[in-house]
């Protein structure tokens, strides 16, 4: 066999399903043996950052590294946004360039190219990946591609990525054979069970204990063990903007989002609890604000993560455990003693705050459609959704305020990245996955980054129910100009346009419609849900000046909100 065809077999042993790319003359050898020589789908999309969001797709929902190939040069810079969208919100996957012949790589030359399209993509790519190698001989590959694997599920998840000259991909290869390392047992963490005994002391001291949930519960495949634990110790859970999905909607235990948009009564919530528990989460900015020491005040924090580095990080003063959070999870749910009925009157008042605060009432002032209601509505007719995905911007933040989720549905964004154009092309990754109906939430201006996927869409036959929420600007910059700008829009508002979203998906021979008013809604995602077999496309008119609330005026406690609260200090938006 050629060296190719070694790595199309080899995906699929590996339990790789499909591989996104954009056709490129450098990878034409691997195309072709995937086809011919695996079971792999090749799914072809119209962007390499395209392709790379929906490996990412296809990653989060099953687990298993996600793949996607791209061309030398502008194909292999195309996809580094996904990468780091994975690096960030800790993804597995598998990204693959084809690069020059070796014969046409510069080396030590004092030349900017030699070979056409000849980009050094392993040193841009090095900082945000976990494994970045050029392959320049095919003895290595089977070696390579082991290790590439092997270090994507390792420890923090994240892509890898691995740069194949075409000389070495039409090579003749031997196929080498790797040896399955035999069932190694996990090395026990001596400070595991001290660690669990000094925070569950401090949780029978507490009169408002809490959990807060991060995007590494996800990223760990710990949900049952978690979920497990939640109802072994009976704790209220916030959770951050990764971790939406980590308790159903419906669950008695589950408060809501904290953070820059966090529903206000979680912020809430974390500004009265005197002990929290922190699992899978950093701490970062956005779900503390800028007032650290105000966000540690005097309450004790227990902090279980896989990464050294995040401990103490921001947020200092915390117990920390490092440690992967299913063995810890496990441990603690097997050793709890805690009565949970010492919190009911911590969980009356956070009912209380919920009640006083409802999420459909923050945004408020305006003529039309409520994006929040919105949202709730969407839930009510997405039963059967297998999960959401959202884009970036104002409507990512009133879906994680208040969509409203099962426990078997997902709920996906681009977190650290934060990157527009990242749901429809995540989408289909995703839905490719499940093999079934998943809902696209975007915003008008996100969407149009990636729009040509909708012919992806429509040439799968993907169930995507995508709803355009069209505020006619960039929305979330846009009220960061109002806030800081005096009002001046300059290319949110002013400079930027829209075009007709329900005829474009027509064009691409996608069933949709436009609406504008709050009683068309109910009856218009009737029609969008009504064949859970075919794509659909609704776009949502809304006022254009509708802000995101409650939002965190920055530089002041996590409790004091806007648009109650104004800021003090800068923030990024």
């Amino acid at each position: 066999m050629i060296a190719a065809e070694y790595i199309a077999i080899e995906l699929q042993r590996r339990g790789v399903t499909h591989v996104f790319e954009l056709s490129g003359g450098m990878i034409t050898f691997l195309i072709d043996a995937l086809r011919e020589k695996s079971t792999v789908r090749v799914v072809s999309m119209h962007h390499e950052q395209g392709a790379g969001f929906a490996a990412e797709g296809t990653a989060r929902f099953t687990g298993i590294p996600g793949v996607a190939m791209a061309t030398s040069g502008p194909g292999a810079t195309n996809l580094l946004t996904a990468i780091g969208s994975c690096y960030f919100d800790s993804t597995p996957a598998v990204f693959i360039t084809g690069q020059v012949n070796r014969a046409e790589l510069k080396g030590s030359r004092a030349i900017r190219q030699l070979g056409f399209q000849e980009t050094d993509i392993v040193s841009m790519a090095k900082p945000i990946t976990k494994f970045a190698k050029l392959i320049e001989r095919p003895e290595h590959l089977s070696q390579l591609l082991d290790d590439a694997f092997r270090v994507a599920m390792s420890g923090r998840p994240g892509p890898v990525l691995l740069d194949i000259p075409m000389d070495v991909q039409r090579s003749k290869y031997e196929s080498v054979p790797i040896v399955a390392p035999g069932e190694i047992a996990p090395s026990l963490n001596t400070e595991l069970a001290p660690f669990w005994q000094r925070c569950q002391a401090a949780i029978k001291r507490a009169d408002r204990p809490l959990i807060l949930g991060g995007g590494g519960i996800r990223s760990a495949r710990a949900i049952s063990e978690f979920r497990r634990f939640v109802r072994a110790v009976g704790i209220p859970v916030v959770n951050s903007l990764m971790a939406v999905d980590v308790l159903p909607s419906s669950d008695p235990l589950r408060v809501g989002l904290i953070g820059s948009y966090g529903n206000r009564w979680g912020n809430l919530a974390i500004s009265e609890c005197d002990m929290l528990v922190v699992l899978g989460s950093r701490l970062d900015v956005r779900q503390t604000g800028s007032d650290t020491a105000e966000f540690k005040g005097t309450r004790s924090i227990f902090h279980v993560d896989c990464e050294p580095g995040e401990m103490n990080n921001r947020v200092t003063g915390c117990d920390t455990l490092i440690s992967e959070l299913a063995p810890f999870l496990d441990h603690a749910a097997e050793h709890s003693d805690l009565n949970s009925s010492s919190w009911n009157e911590w969980r009356t008042r956070l009912d209380m705050l919920r009640a006083e605060w409802p999420d459909t009432a923050e945004s408020t002032g305006f003529d039309g459609i409520n994006p929040n209601k919105l949202m709730h509505q969407i839930s009510r007719h997405a039963e059967s959704a297998a999960a959401f995905v959202s884009d970036v911007g104002q409507h990512q933040q009133w879906a994680a305020q208040s969509l409203q989720l099962a426990s078997n549905q997902r709920f996906m964004t681009s977190g650290g990245m934060g990157a527009m154009g990242f749901a429809l092309p995540t989408a289909i990754g995703c839905a490719l996955a499940a093999g079934g109906q998943v809902v696209v939430i975007a915003g008008d201006g996100g969407f149009q980054l990636n729009i040509q996927e909708l012919q992806t869409v429509i040439r799968l036959g993907l169930p995507l129910k995508i709803v355009v929420v069209n505020n006619g600007c960039h929305g979330m910059v846009r009220q960061f100009q109002e806030a800081y700008f005096k009002g001046r829009y300059h290319s949110t508002l002013w400079g930027y346009s829209a075009p007709n979203f329900a005829r474009i998906a027509l064009a691409y021979g996608i069933q949709s419609a436009s609406i504008e008013t709050p009683d068309e809604v109910d009856a218009a995602l009737q029609r969008c849900f009504s064949d859970p077999s075919t794509p659909y496309l609704l776009e949502v008119k809304v006022h254009t000046m509708a802000n995101a609330y409650p939002k965190l005026a920055f530089g002041r406690p996590i409790s004091q909100m806007e648009p109650h609260s104004k800021s003090i200090e800068m923030e990024s938006t």
